[in-house]
């Protein structure tokens, strides 16, 4: 039986990804690195500090240690969030739609705690999560799942009585080896990328979940599309997808 949820945050709650990729950019051109949006787009979902060692061993640069580029683009990215961040569509209708339903909630993130606090703060949502889970603290990021069965344990609740909502294939990787089901919900220009066929349930938006897929996430694993979902949400979303 499912009843315990467990959400991701980047690209899935807030609209933070460009942001991301804003802060990354201004803090790599003070060490000499050019990052495109394409390049700064390969590391999405990974923790800063892998981020930041990965372009490191391949770039070279010496006037900065790892660790202060990595502080550098958190800080930065916390002040763009925080001044410029939104929520993604459909975020309280989410969050209300399981807490009515008396669901266990989650949040497992690759961002610092510190990042995760202030988003929770800026978009007025902490109240909604039993638990907050920081890849941070673990000795493997996403796609590892450390972060997600942490987060399962602390809420009390086995890795198969949850469903994990992701925006990104290394956190939906990260999920699905929890065992958890996972609904995928990513960006418009990624939705054909063949590997979310892994995902149990691929939707355009936040709003479009509702009981009928709630009840196919619960199916048996046979039984289950692993496509997308697209003709039973278009009496839902109309021409908006």
């Amino acid at each position: 039986m499912i009843n315990t949820v467990i959400f991701d945050m980047d690209g899935l709650l807030v609209d933070s990804e460009p942001l991301w990729g804003k802060a990354m950019r201004e803090v790599f051109a003070t060490v000499g690195v050019t990052l495109s949006p394409e390049l700064t787009s390969q590391t999405t979902g990974l923790r800063t500090s892998e981020v930041v060692s990965y372009w490191h061993s391949y770039f070279k640069w010496n006037n900065k240690s790892v660790e202060t580029v990595t502080t550098e683009i958190v800080d930065l990215v916390t002040h763009k969030i925080l001044t410029e961040g939104k929520a993604m569509e459909g975020l309280h209708y989410i969050l209300d739609y399981f807490r009515d339903k008396d669901f266990r909630i989650g949040l497992a993130s690759s961002s610092p705690l510190r990042l995760i606090q202030a988003v929770l703060q800026h978009l007025e949502i902490g109240s909604y999560f039993q638990a907050v889970a920081s890849a941070e603290f673990e000795s493997h990021g996403k796609p590892h799942p450390a972060v997600y069965l942490n987060c399962a344990q602390a809420l009390g609740s086995d890795p198969l009585q949850c469903l994990a909502f992701e925006d990104s294939v290394t956190g939906m990787t990260a999920a699905k080896a929890a065992r958890m089901r996972t609904v995928v919900v990513p960006e418009a220009h990624k939705r054909q990328e063949p590997r979310f066929v892994l995902a149990d349930l691929q939707l355009p938006s936040l709003l479009a979940f509702n009981d009928a897929y709630l009840e196919q996430c619960k199916a048996p694993r046979s039984a289950l599309n692993l496509c997308n979902y697209y003709p039973l949400v278009k009496p839902f979303y109309g021409h908006h997808y």
